[in-house]
This record gives C-alpha cells, structure tokens and sequence, in this order.
C-alpha cells in the first residue's frame, strides 16, 4: 500500500539491508582497491586496447548502488538517507582503524611482522587523496542516485522501475567517478589516462545495474509485499544533512 506521509512502524527487513549495505560498501573500498586485474580482450577496443585494467572493488562497488535503489524504492528518500550516513561513518572509522593499525609499533619479537607489516601498508595503506576521493564520492554519488531514484518514482507514478535505477545510476555513478579519480589521482595520471578510467567506470559500473535489473525487480516487489510498503517522496525534505525519517 503507498504511503506519503512519515510513519513510526517497524520494518522486518530494513536494519538487514542497511548492514548488507554497509558491508558491501565496505569491503569494496578496503579488500578491493589493494588488487589490480588485468584482462585481456580477444580485440583492441578504442581508448581501452587490448587489455582491460580495473581495480578489484569495481566488480562489487556497483551492488550498493543496487542496494541504494531498492531502499530508496521501498523506504523512501528519507530511510535511505540514513542508510547513506550509516555506510558514510563506517568509511571514516574503517579509515581511521586502517592507520591506527598501520602504525602501531610491531612486536620484534614475533618474526612474522617483518613479512606481515609491509602486506598490511600495501593493501590498507591507501593515501589521504584516495581515502578521501573515496569518501566524498561516495557521499556525494550515492545521495545523488537517492534523489533522481525517488523523484523519478514520483513522476512516473511508480511505473517504469527500469527507467528509475538505471537512470538514478547514471547519475550517481557518473557523479562518483568525477569526484573520484581527480580527486586521488590529479597530478599523478595524464588527463588523457583520467578520461578514459572515469568513462569505463562510469559505463561498466551503469552496465551491472542494467544487467542486475530483473533481479531489482525481484527484490523490490518481494519486499515491498513482505513490508506492506510502496513510499512515495511527495513531502519529503530531500536535504541530506538529515537523519529523520
């Protein structure tokens, strides 16, 4: 049943997609950035070549997005909003816990550390420019998916979800991908290497949640059974320095 207005009831299954949110937000942006793939093509594609290299994250990066949608779809803006802040503070404290444990002095006495140290600065020791590249694009993309998502919904009546996440995505990601790689890497990459890393991310990134369309439709029509809820973000305050419902 639609609702318009804010309403107090609980709901089975939202705090289990905020931590599936979380976590997989997490995990992308910590295991992920520390490995580089390489595949190669069997023909050479223009600005990309015969091989194509991305970082290990891009693969599962795209999935918050998706949970991002079906929140925005089921909950509303304003549920959604707060799942956003949630994973936001998560990325500063997971930050925060990578250098404190960077720097804590080893234990001499334990002959592992000498091997087990460096492993840990390589993988978790990502630079100040991509700590926080991957924050405020995070921030700034997954607000952005929220709002087109839920506006969207309103303009199209609820019709046409397919419209609705893919082009919230386009958005979103295309903003996420902007912020990010200047931000980490202006200075260091030649522009012409930063136009091509911002396109593929941006076009592979929107091409997952196409391609993850049925099952977002599976998903969202199961929860919105399962919770008795359909929002509608006629009246809601879209700013994102909010945590009220």
């Amino acid at each position: 049943m639609p609702r318009d207005a804010s309403n107090p009831r609980h709901y089975r299954y939202y705090s289990l997609l905020m931590a599936a949110f979380v976590t997989v937000l997490l995990c992308s942006n910590l295991i992920g950035p520390g490995k580089a793939c390489l595949l190669p093509l069997p023909f050479e594609l223009p600005w990309i070549g015969a091989a194509l290299t991305f970082g290990a994250g891009n693969i599962f990066f795209p999935i918050s997005y998706i949970f991002g949608d079906v929140l925005t779809e089921v909950y509303g803006y304003a549920r959604a909003r707060r799942v956003i802040w949630a994973g936001f503070g998560a990325m500063i404290f997971a930050a925060i816990m990578c250098w404190v444990i960077i720097l804590l002095p080893v234990d001499p006495a334990e002959a592992h550390n000498e091997r087990l140290q460096p492993a840990i600065e390589l993988v978790f020791g990502n630079t100040w420019r991509i700590v926080a590249g991957s924050i405020m694009a995070f921030w700034a993309g997954d607000f952005a998916n929220s709002y087109v998502m839920a506006r969207m919904k309103v303009w199209t009546r609820g019709k046409y979800l397919w419209t609705r996440t893919i082009g919230s995505t386009i958005v979103g990601q295309g903003i996420d991908s902007a912020l990010f790689y200047p931000i980490a890497f202006l200075g260091i990459w030649e522009p012409g290497t930063m136009i091509k890393v911002i396109c593929f991310n941006w076009f592979f990134k929107t091409a997952v949640e196409a391609v993850m369309t049925p099952v977002t439709y599976a998903v969202v029509g199961w929860l919105k059974r399962a919770e008795n809820e359909d929002y509608y973000d006629h009246r809601t305050d879209f700013t994102p320095f909010s945590l009220q419902d």
